[in-house]
């Protein structure tokens, strides 16, 4: 397992990437492009839609021949080896006819180029059509809950060597470490953030012990997934981890209220059809909410001189950002202590 948790550099930005060699990065490796190309969206990484030379039609599954989908990797974020465990587990995946969007091979047979003269790893997608969904029906979570059973078990027949292990060292105390290595915390709020940080790794880590890990998509989210012809697709599996299952689970249906809970079991059930699910993982559910939150402002503070990170978080590092921080925490820390009460 990497113990990298931001890559083995300090990442860069993206001034070098120009239109220019966008295109050119394409067309060195076997495509010819129209010079038509769309941003879309993304923060970590810069993804774009490139149009190839060619008549235009549609195949029966969607896929649209002549656009493809660039996806430019943020250097020094995740290794070469680290993307490539991704891919890999995308194409096992894509073997056993499981809803994904996996990459395309190059003529080589590999997924990944670097741009001429750049650090820039690059690889490319089909463009697949769909709709991203507002919530999801009883219907949509069954099926939703056989996919991911699906996923998990493809993910749990191999292991990965360089990507994330999500537990509290990593994803709690690592990026604790560096916010406050890095100054990024106003003193009058980093005594007792610090504190929350470790009382909740404290409590929760034991938890983790004897829980199965495996690679998993670690960021399924309902937007990371779109449907088509009413099949979900599961997308951007940038931040596969070695981790639970459950993380999986509670970030598609992450309410607590009676009904999210409901939902949640509907989905658990569909799930336990196509794969056992062992119960005591749903106690990580609120330690991994509280780890994702300290993730987050880690995430962010790393990325802060970034001028898209600007625009998009510009209340982060004020008083407002960190009382909301801490006030989060002091929520999930008493949950965490009644469910260590309550074990």
């Amino acid at each position: 397992m990497s113990q990298h948790l931001w890559g083995d550099n300090d990442t860069e930005f993206f001034y070098e990437l120009t239109p220019e060699k966008i295109l050119n990065a394409i067309e060195e490796n076997g495509y010819h492009c129209t010079g038509r190309l769309t941003a879309l969206n993304s923060m970590e990484n810069r993804v774009y839609d490139i149009e190839i030379e060619g008549d235009y039609r549609q195949t029966p599954n969607n896929c649209i021949d002549n656009f493809r989908v660039v996806k430019f990797y943020r250097p020094g974020r995740w290794s070469t080896e680290q993307i490539r465990e991704e891919h890999e587990f995308l194409l096992d995946l894509q073997q056993q006819e499981i809803s994904v969007i996996a990459p395309l091979l190059f003529d080589d047979g590999s997924t990944i180029k670097t741009i001429s003269g750049s650090s820039i790893n690059f690889t490319l997608f089909p463009k697949m059509g769909g709709r991203a969904p507002d919530e999801l029906n009883n219907e949509q979570l069954e099926q939703l809950g056989r996919l991911l059973a699906r996923v998990h078990n493809v993910g749990a027949s191999k292991a990965c060597q360089h990507r994330l292990e999500l537990g509290p060292h990593n994803y709690g105390c690592k990026n604790l470490e560096y916010l406050l290595e890095y100054k990024k915390i106003p003193e009058r709020y980093e005594e007792i953030y610090q504190d929350l940080v470790d009382d909740i790794c404290e409590i929760s880590d034991p938890w983790f012990d004897g829980i199965s890990y495996q690679r998993i998509h670690g960021d399924c989210h309902l937007g990371n997934i779109i449907w088509r012809n009413d099949e979900a697709f599961l997308l951007d599996f940038d931040d596969m981890v070695f981790g639970p299952a459950v993380q999986d689970i509670w970030l598609l249906v992450p309410g607590r209220d009676t009904h999210s809970l409901q939902q949640r079991n509907t989905l658990l059930n569909a799930y336990r059809q196509m794969r056992d699910f062992d119960i005591k993982e749903l106690k990580l559910v609120e330690a991994l909410r509280a780890l994702r939150f300290i993730h987050f402002s880690a995430w962010i503070a790393k990325r802060y001189e970034d001028p898209s990170f600007q625009r998009m978080f510009p209340d982060f590092g004020t008083d407002l950002y960190w009382q909301t921080q801490v006030l989060d925490l002091q929520e999930q820390l008493k949950l965490i202590q009644e469910l260590s009460l309550g074990a």
